[in-house]
């Protein structure tokens, strides 16, 4: 029943458009000339409840969603389900995706405008989970001609098309000789390096995060140095932009709507506004009373006006970060994760890693396997 169900789903009718009164909404009904109540047994629901991730993707580009239609364009999901009729909220949360390597420790991940996945790996390799697919696949391996070695943060810039990588000596494990932290930028499309810059030498450095802004100028964070470095559109070196013993322990970095800069900082468990001069340069930091406590701040991502997505690693924990003058209202969206350094967000779908770190430094964890690793999906709302 199950492999039918979902046969019938994937045909497809050739062409139907259908009024719905929540967009965010599809409605599969019911075609087989009787009448039940939508309600399907344990079996068909297994069937017939494709996770939204492979739906919005299969959905974009080729439905257009306007003035509470979804117009079909071409196969798409088709409406023959026995039981009645489900409806599948676009807004819930798709399948977790497994990443496809050992004793990786994924930390930050991002996702670009065709709906793909991307996270980095403490060994040195990019993974990539397509759209569609609950599984994140090798995508850059590390070579002697791209220099990987371990990465932080990663964030696609799709106005270039690129994906944006700190990398950094091993991290947890033996010193590599000649192995400096950069910011590397691989295309899209083909997983070229088109581009690295290396951090300027000189006291401790660890590239953790990175954000862009408006005008096209790439920040990136040093959690070691406490400084953020900033890389001009078309720059060629990357410089400094700010460096203060207060900023010391920073990690993510995100603009909210209006342009201000936010930071958070994961010694010290604050999230920070950047003040700025009129002519964009650092002045230092307002630091924002919380609504509770958060531990361990990583990632930090922007949703929409003030409001971002914040991973807690040693908070096991995935929040809203909503910036109200000089508070941040913590709102805790997805809890129980195993170290969560990273996430991003597809629609109204969360996605975040989980890094198993303690695997890396507990003694009594060290001998023993992590795998396997998920990045694990979440349905947001309220945005």
């Amino acid at each position: 029943m199950a492999a039918i169900a979902r046969a019938l789903i994937l045909e497809a009718v050739k062409s139907v458009t259908r009024p719905i009164p929540n967009p965010d909404t599809l409605v599969l009904p019911f075609f087989a000339g009787r009448e039940r109540s939508c309600e399907a047994s344990s079996e068909l629901s297994a069937a017939i409840t494709l996770p939204t991730r492979p739906l919005r993707s299969m959905m974009l580009p080729r439905l257009e969603k306007r003035e509470g239609e979804i117009m079909k364009n071409g196969a798409m999901l088709g409406a023959l389900l026995a039981a009645g009729c489900v409806i599948l909220p676009l807004s819930s949360a798709s399948a977790d995706i497994r990443v496809n390597g050992s004793r990786i420790h994924p930390e930050s991940i991002t996702a670009d405008a065709a709906g793909n996945i991307y996270t980095g790996s403490v060994p040195g390799t990019i993974y990539r989970a397509k759209p569609g697919s609950d599984t994140a696949e090798p995508w850059i391996v590390p070579s002697a001609a791209n220099g990987l070695t371990s990465q932080l943060g990663v964030l696609v810039d799709d106005a270039r098309g690129v994906l944006l990588v700190c990398n950094n000596p091993p991290f947890g494990g033996p010193p590599q000789s000649g192995a400096k932290s950069s910011l590397k930028a691989f295309d899209l499309k083909t997983g070229e390096l088109k581009a690295s810059h290396d951090f300027p030498t000189g006291g401790p450095i660890i590239c953790n995060d990175i954000a862009v802004d408006r005008g096209g100028t790439t920040f990136a964070t040093d959690t070691s140095g406490g400084r953020i470095f900033a890389l001009a559109p078309g720059g060629s070196e990357l410089t400094v932009f700010a460096a203060d013993p207060e900023l010391v322990g920073i990690d993510g970095i995100a603009f909210a709507a209006d342009g201000a800069m936010y930071i958070n900082n994961v010694r010290k468990n604050t999230v920070q506004r950047v003040n700025r001069k009129g002519g964009g340069a650092y002045e230092g930091l307002t630091t924002l009373t919380l609504s509770e406590p958060v531990n361990g701040p990583d990632a930090l991502r922007p949703v929409s006006g003030n409001r971002f997505l914040q991973a807690e690693g040693p908070g096991n924990r995935v929040t809203y970060v909503d910036i109200e003058g000089d508070r941040a209202i913590i709102t805790p969206i997805k809890t129980g994760l195993d170290s969560s350094p990273g996430v991003t967000h597809i629609g109204n779908t969360g996605y975040a890693t989980e890094g198993k770190i303690n695997y890396l430094f507990d003694p009594a964890l060290k001998e023993k396997s992590p795998d396997p690793f998920f990045i694990r999906s979440f349905p947001l709302s309220g945005q």
